[in-house]
């Protein structure tokens, strides 16, 4: 470990919650550190308890600036009052959703309290379509309920998938709760590639955005198929010569269709019909460079041998 260590500057990467993004912060004069341990450090949000995941390499730490450095390792007692806050989380949840009911709030969805370790700081987290929601009573109440300071953090469907859990289309857990430590951008070109119905049922998560799945093996379809031939291309296979009908990236392969029937035809057996034809047709044409003889290429064939036929008559 102590190699590794060395390697490494003096930035780590700390993460607050579970699943959550990595923040850069430097050691300070707290060089003993290891990946695992428990830091109190300040942020925007007052002082936090999070855990180092990593160091952080050479070259991209560099590029971090004005980063703040850990204020110390936690302690055992810290570690016992963030469980401590952690088991009042659902009350405050349950009491936020009533009293949103009683303020008469009933477009907004709440589905998770969080206390700063030292319950200084508590966090509701809610999600609303309603963009002209008022959520500064339900805000007040809370910090008068409660004495800490309330902070509402409005989120995305794909968080709320994130902090609810349970399972995915595929019958799994989902993939945000169990290992996505951040959303990566997803589009329907995605979905394309892969050749994956366009239909609703088969492209949204159970949050009712594009599925992250769709991310995963997207760069692979795409280097695969620039070597295979698309649909509708004329190829020649062992089967003798046919039409490609579908494309089996994964297998390497490509479903072609010969006289009626169909076969699967793998990469190192197909030819490219159209390719060699056309490779054909320009060594046919000659060359184009050297018009006036003198060719030496062999692409005039005996037309040089005429040329200088004609010079020694000249």
């Amino acid at each position: 470990m102590s190699t590794v260590t060395q390697e490494k500057t003096n930035v780590v990467g700390i993460r607050f919650q579970k699943l959550g993004k990595l923040y850069h912060f430097k050691l300070g004069s707290h060089a003993d550190v290891e990946p695992g341990d428990y830091v109190l450090v300040d942020t925007k949000r007052g002082r936090q308890l999070g855990q180092i995941m990593t160091f952080i390499d050479v070259d991209q730490a560099h590029k971090q600036k004005g980063l703040r450095s850990i204020d110390r390792k936690a302690t055992p007692r810290d570690l016992v009052m963030k469980q401590v806050w952690e088991s009042k989380e659902l009350d405050a949840l349950i009491s936020c959703r009533e009293k949103a009911a009683g303020l008469g709030i009933s477009d907004a969805k709440f589905v998770k309290a969080e206390y700063s370790f030292d319950g200084a700081w508590l966090t509701i987290h809610y999600t609303t379509e309603n963009k002209k929601l008022e959520i500064k009573p339900l805000q007040n109440a809370m910090s008068k309920a409660y004495r800490t300071r309330v902070e509402m953090r409005l989120v995305g469907p794909r968080d709320v998938a994130k902090i609810m859990g349970g399972y995915g289309a595929c019958g799994g857990p989902r993939c945000c709760s169990t290992f996505l430590t951040e959303f990566s951008p997803v589009s329907i070109r995605m979905a394309k590639e892969q050749g994956i119905s366009l239909s609703p049922q088969e492209i949204t998560g159970m949050c009712g955005r594009l599925r992250c799945c769709l991310v995963y093996e997207y760069e692979q379809y795409v280097e695969a198929k620039k070597t295979l031939p698309k649909v509708g291309k004329r190829i020649g296979t062992p089967h003798g010569q046919g039409k490609v009908k579908d494309v089996r990236v994964l297998r390497d392969s490509v479903v072609v269709e010969v006289d009626g029937e169909y076969h699967e035809v793998f990469r190192h057996e197909l030819e490219p019909l159209e390719e060699l034809e056309a490779l054909k047709k320009k060594a046919e044409q000659g060359c184009s460079k050297h018009e006036n003889g003198g060719c030496d290429c062999g692409a005039k064939g005996e037309q040089p041998t005429a040329d200088t036929d004609d010079e020694g008559t000249a």
